[in-house]
């Protein structure tokens, strides 16, 4: 079975780590999950991990709560998400660090890009958590980032929804959905995939982004052996 891509950054929402609960993590569903991660390295696959913190904290939840404690909230809300599926992996036998942008020693590495990489080349998986560091900035654009600094082949980007769709299919019905689109289009037409600033930093970078469901785990493994399904981003196509 040939692979597409040999280094890839994978972006979970910590929507899709709470399964059908909506809330919290499904441990088995994570166990699904980290089966099919640990699948795709033993293909030889070298995967980097950004993941959300939506199942736990989204938002700014409360009336008048200021931007940045928010976000930094949804920070630590990540960090909650790496250490369950970097403890989920461990247990399949897969060796994984966790680094964070914000310094927290005691639980994880901070986040060195030559570290990150010196880790991949040695087939460990990484998991980078509080996005960029930043508040005002989401967890898409610190996948994007991260790509961009790993250079990474391409950003598997695991949702809730299978693909990318001209409207909103749990509200509309009639919902097409779409094989193929270019950064620019979907910026113009405001498909609200990924926010503007990662769609920006990935369109410069000329990172593809294939968008796909999470609700079937081995849904990666078909993006990695370049099987056509969901949506595939890109500068050109």
């Amino acid at each position: 079975m040939g692979l597409k891509y040999k280094r890839v950054l994978l972006k979970i929402s910590g929507e899709a780590l709470a399964g059908d609960k909506g809330f919290g993590l499904d441990q088995e569903f994570l166990g699904e999950i980290c089966s099919s991660i640990k699948k795709a390295t033993d293909m030889g696959v070298e995967i980097a991990i950004v993941v959300g913190g939506g199942n736990f904290w989204r938002g700014r939840h409360g009336k008048g709560m200021d931007r940045t404690t928010s976000d930094h909230m949804g920070m630590l809300a990540t960090v909650i998400n790496a250490l369950a599926l970097a403890d989920a992996l461990e247990a399949k036998g897969v060796p994984t660090r966790v680094q964070t942008a914000i310094d927290m020693r005691r639980i994880a590495e901070p986040y060195i890009r030559g570290r990150a990489i010196r880790h991949l080349e040695k087939k460990r998986v990484v998991i980078f958590a509080c996005g960029t560091g930043n508040p005002y900035f989401t967890t898409d654009t610190a996948a994007a980032l991260r790509a961009a600094e790993i250079d990474a082949d391409a950003i598997l980007l695991a949702k809730n929804v299978d693909a990318v769709y001209d409207s909103d299919p749990k509200v509309n019905r009639n919902a097409v959905k779409i094989d193929k689109i270019t950064y620019l289009e979907m910026l113009n037409r405001q498909l609200g995939v990924m926010d503007s600033t990662a769609s920006t930093l990935c369109m410069d970078n000329n990172i593809p982004v294939i968008v796909f469901g999470i609700k079937d785990p081995d849904n990666i493994l078909r993006v990695l052996t370049g099987e056509n399904i969901g949506t595939y981003i890109a500068r050109e196509v």
